[in-house]
């Protein structure tokens, strides 16, 4: 696992040992970003994007961002283990003053670190088995997190069925092995 593009390509990340988490694949994280930056009905360019990771595990695609010119990443993730393995990361790549770590879970807490804060891009990978990305992407439409002209971006395994909220309209999916990618941005 290691950043692709950017100001720190090249660099390898620090990986867990364990199995409760599943890292974002070089392969497919290329893919994801070559889609943001060249599909036009997304067209991302990074720089001084404010960035939303939930579930961000060991940071790998907030990191990416900020290697392309992100301004600000604020990582959601409670799983402790991983926790320090992301503090980790962001002290190897030197981006300790663009990156905020909320230790929280996303759907049951009060997030009044990011509340008010509008995200131009979020991405959200939870673990497979949690089956109701619907009350996440209502807690994002409803806290008015994303950018009016925002991108989310999913990763999915790709034998879900997921429910999008109508707000949201799908702009493109794909499938990478056992994974699928989903782009969103508002109806």
């Amino acid at each position: 696992m290691r950043i692709i593009g950017g100001l720190s390509k090249g660099v390898r990340l620090f990986q867990p040992k364990d199995k409760e988490t599943r890292p974002l694949k070089d392969l497919t994280k290329e893919s994801i970003f070559n889609t943001l930056i060249h599909n036009n009905d997304l067209n991302i360019s990074f720089q001084n994007l404010s960035i939303l990771d939930i579930f961000s595990g060991t940071g790998s695609f907030g990191l990416e961002c900020i290697s392309r010119g992100a301004n600000k990443v604020f990582f959601v993730e409670n799983y402790l283990p991983v926790i320090e393995i992301l503090k980790k990361n962001i002290n190897k790549l030197k981006f300790n003053n663009n990156c905020e770590i909320v230790n929280k879970d996303f759907i049951d807490s009060n997030l009044e670190t990011i509340k008010n804060k509008k995200f131009n891009l979020i991405f959200i990978d939870p673990p497979f088995k949690i089956n109701n990305l619907d009350l996440i992407l209502d807690k994002i439409i409803h806290s008015k997190l994303l950018d009016i002209i925002g991108v989310i971006v999913i990763h999915r395994h790709k034998n879900s069925n997921d429910k999008i909220p109508s707000e949201l309209k799908m702009v493109k999916t794909k499938n990478y092995g056992l994974s699928k990618i989903i782009f969103l941005k508002f109806a």
